[in-house]
């Protein structure tokens, strides 16, 4: 039997929406189920929706000509995917891949313009959620290049943990070096280091999160920078 889609609510930004525009999007929220791997849209293509992720987590990817790729930012439930529709862009040079299985909510391109251009409260909610996602971007750019593969894993685990439920990942060596765009065996000497301090516990593709604490400690204060903008930019998350 299909599991029930989680409340659209589970979705920091939907949470926050003021009553009057809640009641406008709720008939055209549309539930999604959202597997491994799939790409919700390629660099350079027009976007049809905008997905509010509630289980699942996307990776914002930047596609070399060779088809190499590196994770720009990871996007839960505290956000939404597809911002370049409110900016006024249409597309964008990532690609959109999701990361780990789960469920979400979509609106139509349209919808999203109409909303943007009565320049309300919903606008407001959204371009503070942009200047944050900005943000993660940037010092996920400035991480990759001044920081060890330790602290690069450290923060993207924190990230992760943050935008979903518990404190398991699934998530094989490969994809993460692909993520943090970096050799594959670089990550398995950094997550053999965390394992064997007792922080995490990694097998078959599973990662737990055994010590969040020890995590924060290990990590580069990237994750701290990002974490306090989207805390100052964005609503405290609403319980449902």
């Amino acid at each position: 039997m299909k599991a029930a889609a989680p409340s659209p609510r589970k979705n920091q930004l939907l949470a926050a929406l003021p009553d009057a525009e809640w009641q406008r999007w709720l008939p055209q929220l549309e539930p999604v189920e959202l597997t491994l791997g799939q790409i919700l849209y390629e660099s350079g293509s027009t976007l049809s929706h905008v997905y509010f992720p509630t289980t699942t987590l996307v990776s914002l990817l930047y596609v070399m000509e060779n088809g190499a790729s590196a994770e720009i930012a990871v996007v839960g439930n505290e956000g939404m995917v597809g911002i370049s529709l409110f900016m006024g862009g249409e597309s964008t040079p990532s690609r959109a891949v999701v990361q780990s299985a789960g469920q979400g909510f979509r609106l139509k391109a349209q919808a999203i313009r109409e909303e943007s251009s009565r320049a309300g409260p919903v606008l407001h909610l959204l371009l503070r959620y942009t200047q944050a996602l900005i943000t993660q971007m940037t010092q996920t750019a400035a991480c990759n290049r001044h920081h060890s593969v330790d602290q690069q894993l450290c923060r993207w685990l924190l990230l992760s943990l943050d935008r979903l439920q518990g404190s398991n990942l699934v998530m094989t060596q490969e994809l993460i070096a692909n993520m943090l765009g970096v050799r594959r065996e670089g990550v398995t000497e950094a997550a053999g280091k965390l394992q064997n301090v007792g922080l995490i516990r990694y097998a078959r593709g599973r990662i737990t999160v055994l010590d969040r604490p020890g995590l924060e400690q290990r990590t580069c204060e990237c994750y701290a920078v990002v974490k306090k903008e989207y805390d100052r930019l964005l609503p405290e998350k609403l319980a449902t």
